[in-house]
């Protein structure tokens, strides 16, 4: 990392620039020859496929890898704010002093001068320094720091009463905000967030993408969560190809215009001039952008400026993920009366009742997983019900993605060919391992790849396997529990599509909120083991459907 002294500040010396930055990582080059540029006023996005090397640039951009080649200059003044990953290592301390160490100047300040006013020998030299100390400790805003930290944590869903309990105290997810708190304490010029939205409720989001969208420090996000990326980021950083490329816009414009210019480039009868005028409305719809926030008006002005060169042109490749039914569904899909179920002395299910229509695609949401994942389970008859029946329709045949899928690959010595052949169908064609080896080539498995023992596979790769799985199955209703955890963006994406087009009823978990919000037409979410049923969006549902449904329940 180089730090350039600068006199005066200015939006250039406020600047991240990378020069001709590469990284051999174990005889492997991860990315070379990057030359970047982020200013302040921004959010960038990184993306790019699992093992690119998103947060390893991070690590680069925030001094703690040296790179092979190249160098980052950030100017000397600048304060740069890092997301710890590490949930204990503040343990020892209070919330109040974890997220003040956010400004770790500030924090050994106020230690300082709390060691100076303890003394029992205060001498004039320590009222010097007292002095000294107090007028740094007031020009940070020392004096609103409390406050400050109070307004970051309620923000984020915690209450104000845990400022003074030790860090040791608290729940996986209560530390997880704490510490994003820390990241953003006391207005730094630069913040790095490593997956910043993962363990969050939806309202933390929600509120971690208003205080970004009013943010002007420089910001760089890893994520993917592409509602997150849509909403906050002016620019793209794709991690691709042993190189890194920055583009203009969020998330879904990069994707859309990827696409996009990778149709134009095929379809050779399209004039020059017909293919700049489609990409120039294409990018006049992307910059109509009504919000006023910051982060938005700023990413406005630049698609504003975007040349057709300039467009991203991605040939990233995407897996199949395509679901068919072997046979129509009736109208009796299926019926839940008064489920009751008590796991670890907790009532997880308490009396829920439903029933599915045809044709409904339902998103279960809401923090409590264990809920879900029982319901699942017993629907699949993995666990029976204390109280309470279920019953599935005659003519409906079921395929399941579970939360834990180590029974299908821990132990197994098969490789991945004949794994799938575990659950072809019994014809002729299924049979052959050519069917199996291109079945599996589009889901991004080729080469000898398709050979490898399926128990060493990535946690990525082993769900491609299980949507692969479910795909043979010809099922006429999908249950699905948190299916894109694991998943790059490019196989979330195809996931996605793949569960829009599918024509039969889908029942399934997650917390992406692009996911919910373009498959679900229904939503359901448990409260201290009571149902919420809501027939409506998912936008719909948090704006306001949520509230009204808490409160009918509670009352």
């Amino acid at each position: 990392m180089k730090y350039e002294i600068t006199k005066e500040e200015t939006k250039e010396t406020r600047m991240i620039t990378v020069n001709d930055v590469s990284l051999n990582f174990s005889g492997q080059t991860l990315f070379k020859h990057v030359d970047l540029k982020f200013t302040p006023g921004n959010c960038y996005g990184i993306i790019g496929a699992n093992g690119a090397g998103k947060t390893t640039f991070l690590r680069i951009l925030s001094g703690d890898l040296e790179p092979t080649t190249g160098e980052v200059v950030i100017s000397k003044d600048q304060r740069m704010s890092v997301l710890k990953q590490d949930h204990f290592q503040y343990d020892q301390y209070t919330v109040l002093d974890t997220v003040i160490m956010g400004n770790q100047r500030l924090y050994d300040i106020m230690k300082e001068k709390d060691a100076l006013y303890a003394k029992e020998d205060f001498t004039d030299e320590d009222g010097v320094k007292a002095s000294e100390l107090e007028a740094e400790f007031a020009d940070m805003d020392g004096w609103e720091a409390e406050s400050d930290v109070s307004r970051l944590i309620q923000g984020l869903g915690l209450s104000e009463d845990i400022l003074y309990s030790e860090m040791s105290t608290l729940t996986a997810k209560e530390k997880v905000k704490v510490l994003l708190a820390q990241a953003l304490f006391g207005k730094p010029d630069i913040i790095l967030l490593d997956e910043p939205t993962n363990h969050l409720d939806i309202q933390a989001i929600q509120w971690l993408e208003d205080f970004i969208l009013e943010c002007e420090s420089l910001i760089i996000v890893v994520s993917h969560d592409r509602h997150f990326l849509n909403t906050v980021c002016t620019n793209i950083v794709d991690v691709d190809y042993g190189g890194i490329k920055m583009y203009v816009g969020n998330y879904e414009f990069w994707y859309e215009s990827s696409q996009m210019m990778q149709r134009l480039i095929r379809d050779q009868n399209k004039k020059k001039e017909e293919k700049i005028k489609e990409l120039q409305e294409f990018v006049s719809r992307f910059s109509a952008n009504k919000s006023k926030s910051k982060q938005a008006t700023a990413r406005r002005k630049l698609l504003d400026k975007l040349t057709v060169e300039e467009m991203p042109a991605s040939s990233r490749r995407y897996p199949f993920v395509g679901f068919k039914m072997d046979r129509e569904p009736g109208k009796e899909i299926l019926a839940v009366e008064g489920l009751t179920k008590t796991v670890d002395g907790r009532k997880v299910l308490d009396n829920v009742s439903f029933r599915v229509n045809k044709g409904d695609k339902i998103a279960f949401v809401g923090e409590d997983e264990i809920a879900t994942t029982t319901l699942f389970k017993i629907l699949m008859e993995e666990l029976e019900p204390d109280e309470g029946t279920f019953k599935w329709g005659t003519t409906i045949t079921t395929s399941y993605f579970p939360l834990d899928n180590s029974a299908f690959f821990n132990d197994c010595d098969l490789n991945l060919v004949d794994w799938l052949g575990q659950y072809t169908a019994d014809n002729a064609e299924e049979g052959t391992e050519s069917f199996k080896r291109s079945f599996l080539g589009r889901m991004l498995f080729s080469g000898d790849d398709v050979y490898k023992p399926v128990k060493v596979l990535s946690g990525g790769e082993k769900v491609r396997c299980m949507l692969s799985r479910m795909m043979l199955f010809g099922s006429n209703v999908l249950v699905l529990d948190q299916p894109t955890n694991h998943l790059d963006l490019e196989s979330i994406t195809a996931v996605n599509n793949g569960l829009i087009d599918f024509k039969g009823v889908v029942l399934f978990a997650s917390h992406d909120h692009e996911f919910v919000e373009t498959i679900a037409d229904r939503i359901m979410e448990f409260v201290d083991g009571k149902l919420i049923d809501k027939m409506c969006t998912y936008d719909d549902y948090i704006s306001g459907q949520r509230d009204e449904m808490l409160a009918r329940l509670k009352g």
